[in-house]
């Protein structure tokens, strides 16, 4: 059996072990506990039994490790996640922004950019442009749903309509219509 290449020095133990006893979030404490465990010769099997990670992620972090060398622990084990969906306005924008929702239609604010053809209804399209335009935030679209829920409001989706559709030449080809009948 080959000899495993990937072996921490005792002061790379004691660093691990240290963020380990640091990381406030659990993922983060599995990834320091994998590659200190594996850097000290345990074997895969009973690494992935202690940590619940798969083979692959225990690679992947032994490699990451090893890239961050100026700073391993701080960079490379460190979770990176944003998290697209978090909350991006507080308690009292959002009661501001139920009220300006209640006050202004999409028509009184976009005028005839609004998503939907008489402007009376919030989409999520002109919600998007609304908090954009008043607190300068964007959220995944999947959020602006979860958000107009929360404030009290249903979704309400435009109605398919042609922008370059003319209703003075509609009136008069129905107008003509008539008078051919």
């Amino acid at each position: 059996m080959a000899k495993r290449k990937f072996q921490l020095t005792d002061k790379e133990q004691n660093t691990l072990l240290g963020a380990f006893q640091a990381a406030k979030d659990g993922s983060t404490r599995t990834r320091y506990q994998a590659v200190r465990l594996y850097g000290t010769g345990y074997a895969v099997d009973e690494i992935i039994q202690i940590t619940g990670c798969s083979r692959t992620s225990l690679m992947d972090w032994c490699r990451a490790y090893r890239a961050q060398a100026p700073d391993p622990v701080g960079g490379a084990l460190a979770d990176h996640r944003v998290g697209g969906n978090r909350a991006k306005l507080t308690v009292a924008q959002l009661t501001a922004l139920k009220e300006r929702l209640r006050t202004y239609t999409p028509a009184d604010l976009f005028g005839a950019e609004a998503a939907s053809p008489d402007g009376a209804f919030w989409t999520v399209e002109d919600l998007a442009r609304a908090i954009q335009q008043w607190y300068g935030v964007v959220y995944q679209r999947g959020s602006y749903y979860e958000l107009l829920h929360r404030l009290g409001f249903s979704v309400q989706r435009p109605a398919k309509v042609f922008r370059s559709r003319s209703e003075a030449e509609v009136l008069a080809f129905e107008s003509a219509l008539e008078k051919n009948c």
